[in-house]
């Protein structure tokens, strides 16, 4: 069956002409050209060089389990754990197709804000088009919407808003996400020890949060070599938080309100792990993938990080979707993208 076509499709360095109404910000016109004046910390590339080498000193140690008792018959099952930040220990699910016979292109998949793995039938896609899958599981997160079973032994335990993106602020050595990012990392470093996985052609992709840690990874991993992030969370920070209106950016928003003293630190310390930054540091093809009504994760900040990204790129622009991001039209357009880079 032919899929339905995008409204929009923007190739590499393509700027949109068409004329696209407002939808919750601004005009694609505007937004294919937006470029945001954002503070780039000084000590950016430390930050990071240092935090990664702190993880470093853990091992990896990755263990891979086969799971026996699963309904699923196309595909081999493993209950993978491996050492993330502070050395805790990472659940995650790896998938690998049962037909396989050599090593393949391996997508690893971080899960959008509240979520966890879950189960491992609820990951089906990316074995059944072929590819070894690894699903990283989400330190403390794994309830709201699909379970999660790993512990965040290095919550820094100030206050803050209920919920992840205020859990540390102002400090960035203590910051949430400064765990999470390493986490991501790790779990690429996880995924060459994987049986069947091809260390040369790894894949990063994600949805909102997981959107953020698959361009974080891309960022900071050298052997990333395609990225697929949708919708993605913590891009243009703080003017994300100005204009949404749902989602978790609203909890941002709450700690500003009370935490008035702290709220130039805040933002100083987020500019850390801002991926319209970080991600200028990225050199691999990217195919991002925004939705133009998406109130939780709003198109500015998907295009201030999408026209500062420092390798190839390609937009998805999704003219009547909001958060979900296309959905199973979505993962058709990334599945035809990684089968003309693989051809």
């Amino acid at each position: 069956m032919r899929r339905a076509a995008l409204v929009l499709e923007l190739p590499a360095q393509d700027i949109c002409t068409a004329e696209v109404a407002m939808f919750t910000e601004m005009p694609v016109s505007e937004l294919s050209q937006y470029r945001p004046d954002l503070a780039v910390p000084d000590d950016l590339d430390r930050f990071w060089q240092t935090t990664l080498a702190e993880v470093a000193e853990h091992p990896l140690d990755v263990v891979a389990e086969p799971v026996r008792d699963t309904p699923l018959r196309s595909v081999i099952v493993y209950d993978v754990t491996f050492s993330g930040f502070g050395g805790h220990r990472i659940s995650a699910w790896y998938l690998v197709p049962r037909q396989l016979d050599r090593p393949a292109p391996t997508v690893i998949e971080y899960i959008g804000y509240g979520g966890g793995r879950g189960l491992p039938q609820e990951w089906l896609f990316w074995s059944a088009a072929g590819y070894p899958h690894l699903i990283m599981d989400t330190r403390g997160q794994g309830s709201a919407w699909r379970s999660g079973d790993t512990v965040d032994g290095g919550s820094a335990g100030l206050p803050h808003v209920p919920g992840f993106l205020t859990d540390g602020l102002p400090d960035r050595d203590r910051y949430y996400y400064r765990r999470l990012f390493a986490d991501a990392v790790r779990a690429v470093d996880a995924a060459t020890e994987l049986p069947f996985c091809d260390p040369d052609r790894l894949v990063t992709t994600g949805i909102s949060q997981g959107g953020a840690l698959a361009l974080a990874a891309a960022s900071l991993h050298p052997n990333v070599a395609r990225t697929m992030p949708s919708v993605p969370f913590l891009c243009n920070i703080k003017r994300s938080a100005q204009v949404a209106t749902l989602g978790p950016y609203r909890e941002l928003v709450q700690w500003c309100e009370v935490q008035h003293t702290k709220v130039d630190a805040a933002f100083a310390t987020l500019a850390y792990f801002d991926l319209a930054i970080l991600a200028r540091s990225a050199r691999c093809p990217a195919l991002f993938g925004i939705s133009l009504r998406d109130e939780k994760c709003p198109p500015s900040g998907g295009y201030a990080c999408f026209n500062q990204y420092g390798g190839p790129k390609q937009m998805l622009a999704y003219e009547w979707n909001g958060h979900e991001g296309g959905e199973a039209f979505r993962l058709g357009h990334q599945a035809d993208w990684l089968a003309a880079w693989l051809a």
